[in-house]
């Protein structure tokens, strides 16, 4: 992954962390999903949503205002 990026939430639920990515995708920040959980255990590890560092503040009111 390029510099500059940091994880900005994670979840064991595939599903949240896609609406938060879908969320800060609508209002202009690029966010990717990074998946670590194992494919046989869905128990295991999270499903991560990285954003650029300069984002941050902006992604966490957009999250808030969104109540997500």
């Amino acid at each position: 992954m390029e510099k500059n990026w940091i994880k900005f939430f994670s979840s064991s639920d595939f599903y949240r962390s896609e609406l938060v990515k879908q969320v800060l995708c609508e209002n202009e920040i690029d966010a990717v999903l990074l998946n670590k959980q194992a494919s046989s255990h869905r128990d295991f590890g999270g499903v991560e949503v990285y954003i650029h560092q300069q984002d941050f503040s902006n992604a966490v009111e957009i999250i808030i205002l969104n109540q997500i």
